[in-house]
């Protein structure tokens, strides 16, 4: 369901089936990314960021796109994934303080990318990239825990920090001053991931992103961003 508005609406809070924060996997993420942080919420908020950026590692290739492949806790017990997932993580571990927090659907032109990478998107729009958006002192903030620090160095990105108070959404230039990303259209507010809305225009829009072998149609074409890295042509992710 879409949301819109300053409140902070008990759905914002509660446990879904892709927030799925209850699960063992999730509780020990959480509670290993706050340990010794204390108890202000605008700090642990920000710890978690750090722990989904850089200890969930992004990757494209291979990412499960399946209903129990973009659950919170498959995306810890996995270890990586694309911001689809890794916001849904962040997301979850939020709520599973009582902070309220909600995702955020956008569609988003990427100017610098690899070959490969636009060969697959079929160009340099991205539909469906996903952040969050969380409630902290008393108004709302975007956070998008998606790019980790080790990818963001071999990209030559500046790697995008979350202080709690200001939104941390996109890289708009990369460290050689180039275009990276731009916001084209919101999709809306959501208390849980709208699943098969996502895929449906996921699918329509990077049909060449999904694996070929997978009759299933939910696990997207084999690859490595790190391998990618080192193609010439390459300049920066989606």
């Amino acid at each position: 369901m879409s949301v819109s508005g300053t409140a902070e609406p008990a759905e914002a809070r509660r446990a879904t089936e892709f927030l799925d924060y209850g699960s063992e996997e999730v509780r020990d993420f959480t509670e290993a990314a706050v340990a010794g942080v204390g108890s202000d919420p605008v700090d642990r908020a920000v710890a978690l960021y750090y722990a989904v950026r850089d200890g969930i590692h992004y990757e494209i290739y291979g990412a499960d796109m399946s209903r129990s492949g973009l659950r919170a806790s498959s995306t810890v017990r996995s270890g990586s994934g694309l911001c689809l997932h890794k916001s849904v993580l962040y997301a979850a571990a939020v709520r599973s303080l009582d902070i309220p927090c909600r995702l955020v659907l956008a569609n988003v032109r990427n100017h610098l990318s690899s070959e490969r990478i636009r060969t697959l998107f079929g160009g340099d729009v991205v539909h469906h990239h996903c952040l969050v958006s969380v409630r902290l002192n008393g108004k709302w903030v975007r956070a998008t825990p998606v790019f980790n620090r080790a990818l963001c160095r071999l990209y030559r990105i500046a790697e995008l920090d979350f202080d709690g108070t200001t939104d941390a959404v996109f890289h708009p230039y990369d460290l050689d001053g180039r275009r990276s990303m731009e916001f084209l259209v919101e999709h809306g507010v959501f208390d849980d991931l709208p699943y098969d809305r996502v895929i449906e225009d996921v699918r329509a829009a990077h049909p060449g992103l999904f694996a070929a072998s997978d009759g299933g149609g939910r696990r997207l074409t084999a690859g490595s961003l790190v391998a990618d890295a080192s193609t010439p042509g390459t300049r920066s992710v989606p």
